[in-house]
């Protein structure tokens, strides 16, 4: 075919080429999976999620559950007979065990503080050993003083009130229960990788030669062309080289909508062919698909430490001294006013009462609810402080190549000469443009398939360098080019082209046997998702900056019509990180919204980076957060998720630690002067009680509905007529 690179047309001072489209071309969006990578500002390793809370790693979650369940479940049946056998108990209500029974509730209570205990024994070690004594050395410092205690009872050495063995294995269990709702919730929240890795289908159908062969979607290859039936799962990236289907993306970008996919359009691993089948050429298979590169995103993320979560370790750190302190100081004073055994029973309850359990799962808790809510919805928290920064930007920066806009022509408008019709005119460029591939090409045949027009059959086609093409349509010649072409037949433009060169726009003419029928306007389409970005950002009292390298008058066209507060145009690349540090030392809290490679500067230096749609993996290394689709409505998804995460933070953290500080000194009892002591196994209910509520409440955030606005138009087709 005849090269195509032909039209040259003047934006003011700025030269485009037909096959560049807009000045500032946007990078492709090839849908590939980010590889695993070290950010360089990325130092958040996950530290001491619970270093020596050895039982709450996320790596065994499940294994966890089935474990302490087990144990809660035996240790249950067998704390029966040591309630019902323990003399205190049979005393509180008025029975006596029989002698020959006495020595079951020490032995079996022995059996529960060897068994059910050795979770919490073992993780008292790791954390001395480690020399970060938490809640784990409380709650075995609670049960070994109650199990010695008990056996000095027991055999006569201590006064028979410090006999606690039904108290020793109330508490056993409760700590079993709460732990097996902690390790419940915990892996719920892992259950989003789960649901990522379902998404591939067990088998996929291998086309070799003639014939269809079933294999592993681990055994696919670059290269190979998989068959994927109506309602199958594509088993990995790929492109379609037969078919068109309507593809349900919902769990890969967020998006409620099946997309219309078709020959040539890449397609993502996980996705499902709702209604018709396809044939895809593999382009990625395994670690290598989106998928997997959103599974280590979540588990990056979920990995990762933040702010919040250090301030908690801190916590739970003090509240072990804070607790231990006031053991010590209990026992003293009971002591010294003449009650060594309520100094034993009160310092006992003050450390059963003040183990910082629910203050250990506030943060991670929620933050991982978040994490794998946010991928559900399309949002990839790659930074944990990313998340918590969010809710306090002030200003979003977004790039305007394939963020607000679609990065690719559109014609947007039309202007008919004389006594042509626009749809005759927008039908013959079509024609003629239809055998070439050039971006603006293809932009004039979509606008004529947008609007339901018959296209002419053309022959004779031809191209002339840097004037424009010429074919030959129902045996008149028509030719479509820019100002050289006009130049060449002495032609004048159409009215108005003034204005729209004004815009930046490309302008491009229609002639048919040498005369002007009309001119056409292409641009950049701003996507129709964007305006109502932009509104609901400026409602919540938002700043909107738009930064582009394109020339003055695309730029300013563009914010005029989203009504953007601030355009930096004509801008470098290795600049735009210098306009997000101006924003910033004019003190605003500056998240940035980019795709390419160009905006990977900017996306480091802002305080929240946000890599939208598919981007580049340059792009996805330098971003906090990665957005799956290509709607920038997205972003208030992620305010409104970190909005949400920061205030069950703060509930849990008040409650945990509030809870604690309000509930040791009635353990120490210094309401015993009115006559309210608070028995050992009350403080150990309370304690799981507020345990449970941290994990409840944690848990709402899975209502949190991250999908954007489906009322806002998803396209237009819509081109303006200027007659």
């Amino acid at each position: 075919m005849p090269d195509e690179r032909n039209h040259r047309v003047h934006e003011g001072e700025t030269t485009v080429n037909h096959d560049a489209g807009p000045t500032e071309a946007a990078p492709a969006h090839d849908h590939a999976a980010p590889s695993p990578r070290d950010h360089a500002g990325h130092e958040h390793e996950h530290e001491h999620e619970h270093t020596a809370h050895s039982d709450h790693d996320h790596a065994g979650h499940t294994g966890h559950v089935a474990r302490f369940r087990r144990l809660f479940w035996i240790n249950l049946i067998i704390a029966l007979p040591v309630v019902a056998l323990s003399p205190m108990f049979a005393m509180i209500l008025g029975y006596t065990v029989p002698t020959w029974l006495t020595w079951l509730a020490p032995l079996l209570g022995t059996v529960m503080y060897v068994w059910g205990g050795w979770p919490f024994l073992s993780g008292a070690v790791s954390e001395l050993k480690t020399r970060s004594p938490g809640m784990m050395t409380l709650i075995a410092v609670a049960i070994t003083v109650a199990f010695f205690a008990s056996w000095g009872s027991t055999i006569g050495l201590l006064d028979h009130q410090l006999e606690f063995w039904w108290e020793l294995a109330l508490l056993i269990v409760i700590m079993l229960l709460g732990h097996w709702i902690e390790m419940r919730s915990l892996a719920q929240t892992t259950s989003a990788l789960d649901s990522l890795a379902a998404l591939l289908p067990d088998t996929a159908e291998r086309l070799e030669g003639d014939s269809v062969v079933s294999v592993s979607p681990t055994e696919l290859r670059v290269g190979d062309v998989v068959v994927v039936r109506p309602g199958g799962s594509i088993p990995a990236d790929g492109t379609i080289v037969e078919g068109r289907a309507a593809i349900d993306e919902a769990m890969v970008t967020g998006e409620s909508r099946p997309v219309t996919r078709e020959t040539g359009d890449a397609v993502t691993a996980g996705t499902v062919a709702t209604d018709s089948g396809l044939r895809v050429e593999v382009t990625a298979a395994g670690d290598d698909t989106a998928l997997a590169g959103i599974q280590r995103l979540v588990t990056e993320a979920q990995n990762s430490s933040s702010r919040a979560q250090r301030i908690a370790d801190k916590a739970a750190a003090l509240l072990f001294w804070f607790a231990l302190g006031s053991a010590v100081i209990t026992a003293i004073v009971w002591s010294l006013v003449g009650s060594p055994d309520d100094a034993v029973i009160r310092s006992i309850t003050v450390l059963v009462i003040a183990c910082p359990h629910a203050l250990g799962l506030a943060i991670p808790l929620v933050v991982s609810i978040a994490t794998e809510r946010a991928a559900r919805g399309g949002v990839l928290i790659k930074d944990r402080l990313a998340l918590e920064t969010m809710r306090t930007v002030d200003t979003v920066l977004f790039d305007k190549t394939g963020t607000l806009t679609k990065g690719e022509p559109t014609v947007t408008a039309l202007a008919p000469v004389q006594d042509a019709a626009a749809d005759d005119v927008l039908a013959l460029a079509a024609a003629a443009e239809t055998d070439s591939e050039h971006p603006l090409a293809r932009a004039i045949v979509a606008a004529a398939h947008e609007r339901g027009l018959t296209v002419p059959a053309a022959s004779e086609f031809s191209s002339s360098p840097a004037v424009g093409v010429t074919a030959t349509i129902a045996g008149h010649e028509v030719r479509v080019g820019g100002p050289n072409l006009l130049t060449e037949l002495g032609l004048d433009e159409v009215g108005g082209a003034e204005t729209w060169r004004a815009d930046g726009a490309i302008i491009l003419h229609v002639v048919r046997d040498g005369r002007v029928i009309g001119g056409l306007k292409l641009a950049d389409h701003v996507r129709p998702e964007s305006r109502a970005a932009v509104d609901t950002l400026h409602a919540r009292g938002i700043e909107v900056v738009m930064i582009t390298g394109d020339a003055e008058a695309v730029a300013q066209a563009v914010g005029r019509e989203l009504d953007i507060d601030r355009v930096y145009a004509g801008v470098r690349p290795e600049d735009k990180a210098a306009a997000v540090a101006e924003l910033q030392h004019e003190g605003k809290r500056v998240a940035m919204v980019g795709d390419g490679v160009n905006d990977a500067p900017a996306l480091a230096q802002a305080d929240v980076g946000i890599a939208i749609g598919a981007g580049t993996d340059v792009a996805i290394a330098s971003a906090g957060v990665i957005l799956a689709s290509s709607d920038p409505r997205s972003v208030l998804s992620v305010i409104h998720l970190s909005q949400a995460t920061y205030r069950k933070m703060t509930q849990n953290l008040w409650w945990a630690a509030g809870y604690n500080l309000i509930s040791v000194p009635l353990a120490a009892g210094v309401l015993a002067p009115i006559g309210f002591v608070l028995p050992m196994s009350v403080g150990a209910i309370l304690m799981s009680l507020s345990t449970i509520v941290v994990a409840l409440n944690a848990q709402l955030l899975r209502r949190l509905d991250l999908r954007p606005n489906q009322s806002t138009p998803r396209s237009s087709t819509a081109v303006a007529t200027e007659e």
